[in-house]
């Protein structure tokens, strides 16, 4: 393996931690965020609707630019832009203020989740092996992480430019510095980027398919769509409303109904960094597969908890479970596409806030409705589609043979059509 291709790996993986330590900070500290701007209860909804409604807008627009410039450059400089809106947040004193920190955090979070799944994808196909899921365990500890200074901050009810301020003159820096070794996959050349070296890794499937603008059939791309929904959609239902759950319905104290989410950022931080090692074994159908059945059982345990420790059992589950589909379902669109990979993942990646939008919504209105027992088996239902569509997530038989993802080493650090 070369140097360049690790060095971009180490970049990567560091951005992905960056854009965890970030978001956490703004969605763990919203309550602050509406005392300081006055936000009431009915507003609330449509500032947070927000944000996922402009970065699909981001991911689609980020689409058609890295037609021009290649999406390491559009990493490089929407970083620092979620981190300057993150700040604008916290600096703010007017609604107009929160909203167009919000709008410019949302459209640059699309734009930053597209370009690094792409840069992932074209990673993971010149290591001709899995590691898309490590990068998606750098943003769950970055997650982690960015949790953890926000509990930090209210605890010590701290103003929120306090929390936000001395993170971005850290990370800001930091970005920038580590956007000098990102990898294109490109056309075959080495060229230097702003700021410093870029990297770019040849191969058959860079240059003119993936820029030019390849057709992407939808038709092909829409079952990865629907898990990556379905998914989200469970990953939402966790992260509005494994709380309330636990105290409303299982009857458990406000101190420990703060555990489920935590432990479950853990247990999708352990998944994903054991994950590749998997998909290298099994092949990614099989982990696809497992990890649907875990997160449907998940569900089934929160909904039939008799008390909390459970319902946390079946959070952990959760956790598990869907922590490796978000990453393969990326990759599997990498390979769908192989000479038109960047616009596969920022079309993909919009169903990511589809899911978002629908999910908390859809608990909500089913707990009040009927039941918040009866609404935890809805997500379930759903994230067993996957099984129906797990085949999508194989290889070409011609490559790897078997269906598994196992690397040619002559081939390392070359680039190709396959993964």
């Amino acid at each position: 393996m070369t140097d360049v291709l690790r060095r971009g790996r180490a970049s990567l993986a560091f951005a992905f931690l960056v854009q965890g330590v970030a978001f956490a900070l703004l969605v763990t500290r919203i309550p602050a965020i509406q005392n300081r701007y006055g936000v009431s209860d009915a507003l609330l909804p449509a500032f947070l609707a927000a944000v996922p409604v402009l970065a699909g807008v981001g991911s689609v627009a980020t689409e058609r630019l890295v037609k021009a410039v290649p999406p390491s450059r559009v990493l490089r400089w929407s970083q620092p832009v979620v981190l300057l809106a993150l700040l604008g947040v916290g600096v703010g004193e007017h609604l107009a203020g929160l909203a167009v920190a919000l709008a410019a955090f949302g459209l640059a979070v699309g734009a930053l989740d597209a370009s690094m799944n792409m840069l992932g994808v074209s990673l993971q196909r010149a290591y001709r092996r899995s590691i898309m899921l490590s990068f998606h365990a750098a943003y769950s500890l970055g997650g982690i992480v960015g949790a953890s200074l926000a509990w930090v901050g209210a605890h010590g009810q701290l103003a929120l430019w306090v929390s936000y301020l001395p993170v971005v003159l850290v990370l800001m820096p930091a970005a920038l510095i580590g956007s000098r070794w990102y990898v294109d996959q490109e056309r075959g050349e080495e060229g230097r980027g702003e700021g410093g070296p870029q990297d770019r890794v040849s191969g058959p499937a860079a240059g003119s398919p993936d820029r030019a603008g390849s057709v992407v059939a939808f038709k092909l791309l829409l079952p990865l769509c629907l898990v990556m929904t379905v998914t989200y959609i469970g990953d939402s239902t966790v992260s509005n409303w494994s709380a309330k759950y636990l105290q409303d319905v299982l009857g458990s104290s406000e101190q420990m109904a703060t555990v489920p989410y935590n432990v479950y950022m853990v247990t999708t931080l352990l998944g994903r960094t054991i994950g590749d090692l998997g998909v290298r074994r099994l092949g990614a159908v099989a982990v696809v597969r497992a990890g649907a059945l875990v997160a449907a059982a998940g569900f089934a345990v929160v909904a039939g908890a008799p008390g909390e420790w459970v319902g946390m059992l079946g959070f952990t589950l959760l956790g598990l479970g869907l922590c490796v589909l978000v990453p393969q379902t990326f990759a599997a669109a990498g390979r769908l596409f192989p000479g038109a990979s960047d616009a596969a993942v920022a079309r993909l990646n919009v169903f990511n806030y589809v899911g978002f939008l629908i999910g908390s919504p859809l608990v909500g209105v089913l707990g009040d409705v009927w039941s918040y027992r009866g609404a935890m088996l809805v997500p379930m239902v759903l994230v067993l589609v996957t099984l129906v569509y797990a085949r999508s997530f194989a290889p070409e038989p011609d490559r790897y043979g078997g269906g598994h993802e196992r690397p040619r080493t002559a081939d390392v650090g070359r680039g190709s059509h396959g993964l």
